[in-house]
């Protein structure tokens, strides 16, 4: 059993809970990618987790 897939049409109405910029999609890391707050959010059961303390620092 695979795990459920992030349908990316939630891009469109997805933002950047710190900045409010548009994210992008890492499909091999499940994360939803904020280049303007430099954080990765996690994708977990196909559900983008958009807390600022659930996202990891981009180095």
């Amino acid at each position: 059993m695979s795990e459920p897939q992030f349908d990316r049409r939630m891009l469109e109405a997805l933002i950047c809970p710190k900045t409010h910029a548009r994210l992008s999609y890492d499909a091999a890391a499940q994360e939803l990618i904020s280049k303007s707050a430099n954080l990765a959010f996690p994708i977990r059961n196909g559900i983008p987790v958009m807390l600022i303390d659930e996202a990891r620092a981009l180095e």
